[in-house]
């Protein structure tokens, strides 16, 4: 938290995304994380697979316009899974977030998802960000493709592991496997190191207990050209 802000008055950041389902000590997220990271200085925070660990989170998923879950989770589930974010310069900014199904819940296909949000944010802005949360990189690449040339950014999220891909794909959209996780690095994955082992050597479940040395903050910058939504 330390960070965030002066990194963004750094590099002049107009507009700011983060991926929030892990920040209720690793898993899901709460109302208290959701208002600190909007008092930071986030614009729009995207979800995961833990977005609804804490159960009760479904009425603040009701609550926040620029809180996000993933756009393919089931029909009725609480929340939403895009947003358009007006700036104060009156630039309007689209962001979706999408789930992978590789390796993880059988939910509603991303691909097919995204055609539909990406009309309907084109009615009022080129400009489009995505987070796809996915496990499988050959899920997130072919996505990454797939939306080449109609996404501003494609950021792939959820394995925790930044990935030396960063590039622009030959229709000016953005595309990284994985950006990485944003906590503590002296650890498994955010978990204690102790605990991470135990479960492999016992194959058996251990209490989450979040980690707290060695805090990085992971993250991509982007340059958007307003006009067309190109990187």
């Amino acid at each position: 938290t330390s960070l965030l802000k002066g990194l963004l008055e750094k590099y002049n950041i107009d507009f700011c995304i983060a991926n929030g389902e892990n920040t209720a000590d690793g898993k899901g997220i709460e109302e208290p994380q959701v208002k600190q990271l909007f008092e930071l200085g986030v614009h729009v925070i995207t979800g995961g697979n833990h977005t609804f660990d804490r159960w009760d989170m479904r009425k603040v998923y009701t609550s926040f316009k620029h809180l996000l879950r993933p756009l393919n989770f089931p029909h009725g589930t609480a929340g939403i899974g895009y947003t358009v974010y007006e700036l104060k310069s009156g630039v309007k900014v689209g962001v979706i977030n999408l789930q992978g199904r590789t390796y993880m819940q059988p939910i509603e296909d991303p691909f097919r998802t995204v055609d539909w949000a990406l009309s309907k944010i084109n009615e009022q802005t080129r400009i489009a960000f995505i987070d796809f949360h996915a496990e499988a990189t050959a899920e997130k690449m072919a996505f990454g493709w797939y939306v080449d040339g109609r996404a501003s950014v494609v950021v792939g999220t959820h394995t925790h592991t930044p990935t030396a891909d960063a590039r622009i794909l030959p229709r000016a959209t953005a595309y990284i496997t994985d950006v990485g996780m944003t906590g503590p690095y002296d650890s498994v994955l955010g978990m204690k190191k102790d605990l991470a082992i135990k479960r492999f050597l016992t194959q058996t479940p251990h209490k989450y207990e979040t980690a707290s040395n060695d805090i990085r903050l992971c993250g991509v910058i982007a340059q958007v050209e307003v006009e067309t939504g190109k990187c």
